[in-house]
């Protein structure tokens, strides 16, 4: 799929050189979308880091006027240590519309994928290395040289947007894949990819931009 110029525009502002968009779906239905109160559900059996990433996104659904609830402050212990049934969870659904929920944000972990990336600064193939000498010279780093290669992993990230809307079946807006790769900080790569996802739904008008706060200038007059 094509990305909107201004995606890649928020990527370069971000630095997020570890976390890419790599594809997502809109519902054709939702031209725009402006949710009221957001549950904010991250699916990871690391406690901190499902910490640090619900109260990231809180923090800039509400710099935005909406009202977010963390999974953590909203759900009981037992909604993510257990196995819930269907009927259990068109219970949680009935509870959030009684609540004053209309969206569920859901991010997961779906899956990685390790790979290797080769130096790239090697001659590469010449047809006239036709000496075994010079081509074993130019490719021995691969014994000796530990930097001859690097290994790193790749995480393939989910997320979707549903409304919780009383006249549809939890109905989903918008659907996002990211992959995180090799990250070297939990809580810079967790700030990285709230942020980023939160400006990709602002971009596909899922969510109003941010409200500028208002300064008080009027002593400096």
């Amino acid at each position: 799929m094509k990305f909107p110029k201004c995606i890649w525009i928020c990527m370069f502002l971000l630095g997020c050189t570890n976390v890419e968009l790599v594809d997502y779906w809109k519902n054709p239905e939702y031209e725009s979308y402006s949710p009221k109160k957001v549950l904010l559900i991250g699916l990871t059996s690391n406690v901190e880091a499902r910490q640090q990433f619900e109260k990231q996104l809180q923090q800039e659904f509400e710099s935005r006027g909406v009202e977010a609830v963390t999974s953590l402050s909203f759900l009981t212990t037992s909604f993510t240590s257990e196995k819930k049934t269907l009927e259990e969870l068109k219970e949680m659904e009935d509870t959030l519309i009684s609540d004053g929920f209309d969206t569920i944000l859901f991010a997961k972990l779906i899956g990685s994928e390790d790979k290797i990336e080769y130096k790239t600064d090697y001659d590469g193939f010449d047809i006239m290395d036709k000496r075994f000498k010079e081509d074993y010279l130019k490719y021995q780093d691969a014994f000796y040289n530990p930097d001859y290669y690097n290994a790193y992993t790749i995480y393939h990230t989910e997320t979707s947007l549903y409304c919780v809307c009383p006249e549809k079946d939890q109905d989903l807006i918008w659907r996002g894949f990211l992959d995180v790769t090799e990250p070297e900080s939990i809580s810079e790569t967790v700030n990285d990819y709230a942020r980023m996802l939160i400006l990709i739904i602002e971009e596909q008008q899922l969510i109003s931009p941010a409200i500028p706060e208002f300064v008080d200038d009027t002593e400096a007059i």
